[in-house]
């Protein structure tokens, strides 16, 4: 989720967009030719049921999905945490790309958004892969990391939350992902401001923006991870741990 966001964008909002291609229309060639196509329907319908709620900027992209599908897949990912669910689009892929018997730990705040997808996730056959917990996410991960079996265990997490919280959840995680596992975190290029000068960016975005800057500079000076920074969506970093 997309804790900056919390109210429908104004004008000066709106002038900036999630996509970061050079135009619209490189990205709907994208779309149409590679990942609609390939949209399972239960992903579509949540994509569809999403379009009209106040705070749909919050929603994975379909070709960040696309990518998140393939790096589970070529993990073989079984037991994973997403924190940040929203009406729960990249928590129906997840769930889709998972073994039957793979686990999803959903971790968010906001309840009322995951209901509105979950008749969808339940239509698809996969809620029982998912365990959702209705709390802030540090909380949640206190409460994991006080059992020892969890530490190490995870193969896969992906985090879509509040963005001045990125480092803290970094750090626990790391000691809940299993070596060679994957943190992915979504929005760390926030809609293109982290490139912009300061008194470019609208005001109601620079609390973020100046997180996720902090952030990315964590990243890319942690040892402990390979890294990839990937322009889909609105910026997706792929952390793989090394030790």
């Amino acid at each position: 989720m997309e804790e900056a966001t919390n109210e429908e964008p104004n004008e000066e909002f709106r002038k900036i967009k999630k996509g970061l291609l050079q135009s619209d229309e490189l990205l709907q060639y994208i779309l149409e030719t590679s990942v609609y196509p390939r949209e399972p329907q239960p992903l579509k319908e949540i994509r569809d049921a999403s379009a009209h709620h106040q705070k749909k900027l919050m929603l994975t992209t379909p070709d960040a999905g696309q990518l998140m599908v393939l790096l589970l897949k070529l993990i073989n990912a079984k037991k994973t945490i997403e924190i940040g669910v929203f009406t729960g689009y990249s928590l129906l892929l997840t769930a889709l790309s998972i073994p039957d018997d793979g686990k999803i730990i959903a971790i968010d705040i906001d309840r009322e958004a995951f209901e509105l997808g979950f008749p969808i996730i339940e239509k698809a056959g996969v809620q029982h892969k998912i365990d959702f917990i209705e709390a802030p996410g540090l909380e949640v991960l206190d409460r994991l990391l006080e059992d020892p079996n969890n530490e190490d265990s995870f193969d896969y997490v992906f985090v879509d939350a509040d963005k001045d919280n990125y480092i803290n959840y970094h750090e626990k995680l790391m000691k809940l992902v299993k070596i060679g596992g994957l943190i992915l975190y979504d929005n760390t290029l926030w809609f293109g401001t982290v490139a912009l000068p300061n008194c470019l960016v609208p005001e109601k975005m620079k609390y973020a923006r100046d997180h996720i800057i902090k952030f990315n500079k964590s990243l890319s000076d942690d040892s402990r991870i390979q890294i990839s920074q990937v322009p889909v969506g609105d910026g997706l970093t792929i952390c793989r741990r090394l030790y």
